[in-house]
């Protein structure tokens, strides 16, 4: 889809349509067992009872059964093997990005997909992504938060919602929905490693077997009171990190001095989700969940020659790591029912996450002999609390159906925190009169006391949502938000669907909406010194508020909030026990809020003086003025076999065709001359062509007797991480990722799986050694499915 027009994208969906609406007219459909094909969805809709191919926008449904059929536990990565649109990369060497991972909705920046947690506004992590990912800039929600043991089943919009959900729905909305159980329980455990072959540039091949994990999951239903649920879900996992770097010519003989991989990582989690009656109409319920996870991914190697080295310390030079803890909390509380006939839904929801950095296996130059090895760097700490209000009702006005009315309010609090490290992880100590050394723990500097930062904000919300069959077979909705947040103003959004069934076999349905999204507190008020490495060098690079005297100087503004236009259009068919949906759209975003380039010292003499009093080399800081215009195609197939003497086949082909657009950039307006550029090739390029424009995806699941096999291959086009000039760029190339599942129940309670993931060891092409000066970087980290290679697992299910 690079460099086509929105045209193409609709000739092409309108020729499927085409093709279907003639098929769909020669012959009724069949009968079809709409409970097995049909999964009911509460995300997009809120009239009730709608399944996933009865909606007026496209919605995927991800059971838990699904899930659990992989080789990984994180949610996350499950979700991205299960919806083409989604893409989990596993960055490395990118400070607290390595263990707080984002995830992408058609390429659009992770904090563009809304996220809920049973229908309510999900808290985003405290993390920055403010090194050189996809999705650099932005502040999003942690999804391997949630446990996949808690879920019953996950939705995904792929439509534009803000006018039905606020701020950040502009790529879609994931949906969690929690399980709900008042008897019953199950336990999985899962092991696994990387059983590979490593081809990087300067390596004819190393075979190596590392990131072993453990994964151990249970839940429990419980009944309370007649009606009542309890449903308790816990998960321990210990993953071992993984190294994928190539040979490092800088030493003799060449050796590996780096780890590029996976980081080591050892979290447990709880959640619990409750509801019981209160009345015959009334009902209470909630839910709660803590997860304490600690990571520790690596910095870039400092090798025995080197600066800042101490030899004192480390006689062959060191690898410093970054250390995290994440602690995540999520407290709900609410009541549901019916009050002079509304459907009622009335809940106060609480999250929060903090991050403890710690930087390990380091030093600070400037206190030499003395320096400490291990260093407490600070924390970050981000809240957020929402009340929400809610109510339905059908009205009977005389049309094919009933009106749909929804109408609610929504106010939320959010708070910022950023608390300084001990003194030696940010300070220049006894020897700090010496230039050439870099102040502060190496690979991860402390935040300082200049950082800290205590901030807070509110935004109220009102929305009203309308749905109705206007004929028999023509429904309509429409939606309308508006917003006013106490730090940058009001927004006003809305969203009017349509849908048209021809028969029952044959739909067409189409939506356009205005969305926008609210900078967050992170992207406001986030400030920093960090370890930046440019073209092989370390450079000490300060991240600065864009009301900062600083940053004006250089050309920022205050943030204001991103708005978007989207349209789509698409078309349902169906068929006894097939169904296809085919879904175009366009996706116009202005302003985007982006992180700017890092701008050195040594652009000009007047940067180098407004630089070096503060201690840093480089300054950068976020900004709005970025455009794009999304386009692509989302294909879903779904057929479902059902024999008496050979089993049931399911079969998927899913595909989404993406094409991101860049069509303006930020002009500066830095009083400085020449102007520091704020938004270069390498960060244009990364929101183009850093996720894959085609995904392709076939699945076939197979189940007889005690028998099941899953069998998936996956196509990923090919992605570019760009470097600072066209020379510097390298890829991931076009590849097909395929992933194999056995298993086989001794009995009604257990059932017991084998599988490999990445079963023919494909790998992103290897970074080009010409462009891997330390050896660090042995494939692009970029790469949609990873970089880790073969991975065998064997999984024990236990139900009763």
């Amino acid at each position: 889809m690079k460099s086509q027009s929105l045209r193409t994208t609709l000739a092409f969906a309108a020729s499927a349509t085409a093709l279907l609406a003639g098929a769909a007219s020669a012959q009724d459909a069949a009968p079809q067992d709409a409970a097995a094909v049909d999964d009911v969805v509460v995300t997009g809709t809120r009239a009730p009872n709608r399944s996933r191919l009865d909606t007026l926008a496209p919605v995927d449904v991800v059971t838990a059964e699904t899930i659990q059929n992989r080789g990984t536990t994180e949610l996350a990565a499950a979700l991205a093997q299960s919806v083409p649109s989604l893409t989990f990369q596993r960055p490395s060497v990118v400070d607290g990005t390595d263990s707080i991972r984002p995830a992408t909705l058609r390429g659009l920046s992770p904090d563009q997909t809304l996220v809920l947690l049973n229908s309510t506004r999900r808290h985003a992590s405290a993390l920055v992504n403010v090194n050189g990912s996809v999705g650099r800039g932005s502040a999003a929600v942690d999804l391997n938060t949630i446990p996949t043991a808690a879920l019953n089943q996950v939705e995904v919009l792929r439509d534009g919602a803000s006018a039905q959900y606020g701020s950040d729905a502009i790529a879609g909305v994931i949906n969690l929905r929690l399980r709900e159980a008042d008897h019953g329980g199950g336990a999985t455990f899962t092991a696994g490693q990387y059983f590979t072959s490593v081809n990087t540039a300067r390596t004819g091949g190393r075979d190596t077997e590392d990131g072993q994990t453990l994964t151990a999951a249970a839940w429990q239903g419980f009944g309370l009171g007649e009606d009542g649920f309890l449903t308790v879900s816990a998960e321990y996992l210990q993953r071992d990190p993984t190294n994928r770097s190539d040979l490092d010519p800088r030493v003799t003989p060449p050796a590996v001095t780096a780890r590029f991989g996976d980081p080591e990582v050892e979290q447990w989690t709880l959640f619990a989700n409750a509801g019981i009656d209160l009345s015959p109409t009334w009902e209470a319920y909630g839910w709660a969940g803590y997860q304490d996870r600690d990571s520790e991914g690596a910095a870039f190697p400092r090798l025995a020659s080197n600066v800042n080295n101490v030899a004192a310390i480390y006689p062959n030079g060191f690898l410093p790591k970054i250390a995290i803890n994440s602690q995540d909390l999520s407290l709900a509380g609410g009541v549901r029912g019916e009050a002079a006939g509304w459907a009622t839904d009335i809940n106060l929801v609480y999250g929060r996450n903090a991050l403890d950095f710690r930087t390990e296996d380091s030093l600070n130059a400037t206190y030499g002999a003395d320096s400490p090895t291990s260093f407490d760097s600070g924390s970050l700490i981000y809240s957020q609390l929402v009340f929400g209000a809610d109510v339905t009702r059908p009205f009977e006005v005389g049309l094919y159906g009933p009106l749909n009315v929804a109408a609610g309010l929504e106010a939320r609090q959010e708070t910022y925190e950023i608390e300084a490290g001990q003194p030696e992880s940010y300070n220049r100590g006894p020897l700090g009169g010496n230039t050439a050394l870099a102040g502060g723990a190496q690979g991860f500097p402390g935040f300082q006391p200049s950082n800290e930062v205590d901030e807070d904000r509110t935004a109220v919300g009102l929305y009203l949502d309308l749905e109705a069959p206007v004929t028999e077979q023509f429904t309509i909705a429409g939606a309308v938000r508006f917003e006013d947040y106490s730090d940058f103003g009001t927004s006003t959004t809305g969203k009017l669907s349509a849908r048209y069934d021809f028969n029952d076999a044959f739909a067409l349905r189409g939506s356009i909406s205005t969305g926008f999204r609210a900078p967050s507190l992170q992207q406001s008020f986030f400030t920093s010194t960090a370890s930046v490495v440019q073209d092989g060098v370390v450079v000490e690079t300060g991240t600065f508020p864009a009301t900062s005297v600083v940053a004006s100087v250089l050309g920022a503004e205050p943030l204001d909030a991103e708005t978007s236009v989207n349209y789509t259009l698409g078309a349902v068919f169906r068929l006894g026990d097939f169904d296809l949906t085919i879904d175009a759209y366009q996706i116009d975003i202005e302003d985007q809020i982006v992180l700017s380039e890092n701008i050195n010292r040594s652009f000009s003499p007047q940067v180098a003086s407004l630089l070096d009093p503060l201690g840093v080399q480089a300054a950068r800081f976020f900004l709005n003025g970025v455009d794009t215009t999304t386009q692509g195609v989302d294909v879903v197939g779904h057929y479902r076999l059902r024999t008496e003497d050979q089993g049931d086949l399911d079969l998927t082909l899913a595909a989404n065709f993406n094409d991101v657009e860049v069509t303006r950039i930020p002009t500066s307006s830095s009083v400085l001359n020449p102007v520091p550029p704020l938004f270069g090739r390498s960060r244009i390029e990364t929101i183009q062509q850093g996720t894959p424009d085609t995904k392709v995806s076939a699945n076939a699941d197979w189940t007889y007797n005690r028998w099941g096999v899953t069998w998936r291959a996956t196509y990923y086009g090919d992605v570019l991480q760009p470097g600072s000039t066209p020379a510097s760029d390298y890829s991931t190339g076009d590849k097909t990722v395929f992933d194999f599942e056995g298993r086989f129940q001794p009995n009604d309670r257990v059932t017991l799986a084998l599988g490999v993931d990445n079963a023919f060891d494909e790998y992103p092409d290897a970074v080009p050694a010409a462009l891997n000066s330390n050896g660090v970087l042995g494939f692009p980290f970029y790469s949609p499915f990873g970089f880790n290679g073969r991975f065998i697992y064997a999984r024990v299910g236990l139900n009763w």
